[in-house]
């Protein structure tokens, strides 16, 4: 199709997919996506290392202001996912250590001040995330969760969706963080999924 075909008013005349559409193996997908979720975890806390707590702490008018803020962001929604994650009716025990921690009420507060004690508990909660998604089924994929959003309002969704949600809010983030980097000198290196499939 040339540019000139386009239908006037829009910018983007695709497809329009369901989750349903995908022929894909969803456990596989899911394990690649833990495994991503580490991998670039590992490469943006090594080089958030480089850096001073005072680079870390800079407010670079990002959606949450700092390197350090976006990073506590990451901590806080993945946590506030995995607890609601641990109330599906499989009751999955690979989630169980969350039910120590506290539910997250604001995921723009700084829950951790230091890089070197939030890089400890991302490390614990994308091992926690291993753990988990390796002991997933695929029946468990297709029964719906129920939970409540951050405003308290009762919600129920597919649960392979929410997990699809889970990765990609992670993805968009780090994203964030790889360019603040950027911007200030430090190269995460190759971030492409593609690294990962062989």
């Amino acid at each position: 199709m040339e540019h000139h075909d386009r239908r006037a008013g829009k910018l983007y005349d695709g497809p329009t997919l369901t989750l349903k559409d995908i022929p894909v193996n969803r456990i596989e997908h899911i394990a690649l996506m833990a495994n991503y979720n580490q991998w670039m975890n590992r490469k943006v806390y090594e080089a958030a290392g480089t850096l001073t707590d005072v680079a870390l702490a800079t407010d670079r008018q990002a959606f949450f202001g700092s390197i350090l803020g976006t990073l506590n962001h990451l901590v806080l929604g993945d946590t506030v996912w995995l607890k609601r994650f641990a109330e599906h009716p499989t009751a999955f025990s690979a989630l169980l250590p969350l039910s120590a921690i506290a539910t997250p009420t604001d995921l723009r507060q700084l829950a951790f001040a230091d890089i070197r004690e939030l890089s400890a508990h991302r490390a614990w909660l994308d091992q926690l995330i291993l753990n988990w998604t390796d002991n997933l089924q695929e029946t468990d994929l297709d029964q719906p969760l129920r939970y409540h959003n951050m405003r308290g309002a009762a919600q129920e969704k597919p649960f392979f969706a929410l997990l699809l949600h889970f990765f990609n809010h992670q993805t968009h983030h780090r994203g964030q963080v790889t360019t603040l980097l950027s911007q200030v000198g430090v190269d995460v290196g190759d971030t492409d999924l593609l690294a990962l499939i062989d």
